[in-house]
């Protein structure tokens, strides 16, 4: 299985993401035929930068509205939507999500846009007076520039879906049909290059799975036609999801939404760098240098380890995040402890299991585990808090692995027996268990040992599945947790 990692510990753009494309072996010619290719009247512009004393490729988006910039860094995504103008239209007003890896200036029929520190600040140049009338592209346009362009299918998919969430998200932000929103021209032309671009570079390099580190967003504001947004700004965050994101830096806004397009376009998964070996890694810088923390985006593109990846691909459908919380406790009951734990459980904890450590000063005390959803975090954080004596815990999150569960049932002497049966992802068998609770009640109402009971479940268990497999019939159990 060929990898892709993306380690975003600066965020990504479309700048960056074609970048660090082109620094791990994707032709330059052809990105620059493929914008070429969706005639837009843009082109890139490829040169190396430094950044935090590291080698990069820098990406600009050209067009005849800022060939002339010395700087040319540029303005891509789409922008919030802004008063109508007059067409009964929504239209979207490019507030330069990109600045956040760059600093430019645009004196033509749109916003001039700088960054600096956390700031968004929007100027208007000579012709501002005409922005009105300043040209704007409606979904539907882009995607017909997109089918109409020479480019394998397969490029034209992901990028289309890149710009259909695109269009989603605007249009749940601000209210209105996904056929009123039109983006800005500048802003929409740098982003149909970059998300186009994008795609046609991913599908050269091979990757079978694409997967990315946590997000390093960034923090701040931004300010923009609606005032001040906070960062992430509200379509990014409406398109990275559930994603796994923190901020750490300067405040500036780090992941863009063209950046969290492309991601969404590659359906990404996000974890730890997985066992491979590294045939390529390529840097692409965005437009700030930042001191102490390089403004880059790496990718490492190689082979999965063989037992790995077949290990990965085995267990992708049972695999999920779970949250881990811990804290030790010295002064608490049992009393409580017990109590406790019957709290977390009730509150949708998948679990909560003590065992005795040893701590400073040799006191004796009770680490208190609790395994949930990292959607529940918070709560029972709080719950904990607030019921044991502890001051402090610690949490992180893991991944789990489950084999796939189903329930059957077995005919015994007393009843039926409910029977949880796992199975490995081929369908055979793991494991087959007798329910602790039926056989419980069973054992309790015939004055029979409990231990009976669950050999006897086992033993009927055993030859109807026997029976089964024999005649060639396939049950059709009760799924289960």
């Amino acid at each position: 299985m060929r990898i892709g990692y993306l380690e975003c510990f600066s965020g990504i753009s479309g700048d960056m993401m074609l970048g660090a494309l082109v620094d791990a072996g994707v032709p330059f010619e052809l990105l620059a035929e493929t914008a070429a290719a969706l005639n837009v009247g843009a082109r890139l512009e490829m040169r190396k930068v430094s950044r935090g004393s590291l080698a990069a490729i820098k990406m600009d988006v050209i067009t005849g509205e800022n060939s002339e910039s010395s700087e040319p860094e540029h303005q891509h995504d789409l922008g919030h939507s802004r008063e109508p103008h007059g067409d009964g239209h929504e239209h979207n007003h490019g507030h330069g999500h990109e600045d956040a890896h760059s600093s430019h200036e645009h004196t033509q029929e749109y916003h001039a846009h700088s960054h600096q520190a956390h700031e968004h600040s929007h100027e208007h140049g000579p012709a501002s007076h005409s922005h009105e009338h300043a040209m704007h592209r409606s979904l539907s346009t882009i995607l017909g520039i997109i089918e109409a362009a020479p480019l394998k299918d397969s490029v034209k998919r992901r990028a289309t879906r890149a710009f259909q969430l695109l269009g989603e998200v605007e249009s749940a932000i601000h209210s209105i049909p996904i056929e009123k929103v039109h983006f800005h021209e500048v802003g929409a032309v740098d982003t149909i290059v970059d998300i186009v671009c994008s795609a046609a570079g991913c599908e050269a390099l091979g990757v079978d799975r694409w997967i990315a580190s946590p997000l390093n967003v960034g923090s701040g504001t931004v300010t923009c036609a609606h005032g001040t947004l906070p960062v992430p700004a509200p379509a990014t965050l409406a398109l990275l999801g559930d994603a796994p994101v923190y901020a750490a830096g300067a405040p500036m806004e780090r992941v863009t939404p063209t950046g969290a397009a492309v991601l969404r376009m590659l359906d990404v998964t996000y974890g730890t760098l997985p066992a491979m070996r590294v045939e390529a890694r390529g840097y692409g810088a965005g437009g700030r240098d930042t001191p102490g923390e390089p403004n880059l985006l790496r990718v490492l593109i190689g082979e999965a380890e063989d037992d790995v990846a077949g290990e990965a691909e085995e267990y992708s459908e049972g695999t999920e995040s779970i949250a881990v919380i811990e804290t030790v406790i010295d002064d608490a009951t049992p009393q409580l402890l017990a109590y406790v734990s019957e709290l977390l459980l009730e509150a949708g904890a998948w679990d909560v299991y003590r065992a005795p450590v040893q701590m400073k000063k040799g006191r004796a005390g009770v680490q208190v585990t609790v395994l949930s959803s990292p959607k529940l975090l918070v709560t029972l954080r709080d719950l904990l808090l607030r019921e044991t004596t502890t001051i402090g815990l610690r949490w992180r999150l893991e991944n789990k692995v489950a084999l796939e569960r189903e329930f059957v049932e077995a005919e015994t002497a007393w009843g039926k027996v409910r029977i949880k049966v796992a199975r490995w992802p081929s369908g055979e068998v793991a494991n087959a268990s007798p329910e602790y609770e039926v056989c419980r009640n069973i054992a309790h109402q015939h004055g029979i040992p409990l231990k009976q009971v669950m050999q006897e479940a086992m033993r009927a268990y055993a030859e109807k599945d026997r029976a089964s497999n024999e005649g060639g019939k396939t049950n059709v159990p009760e799924k289960g947790r």
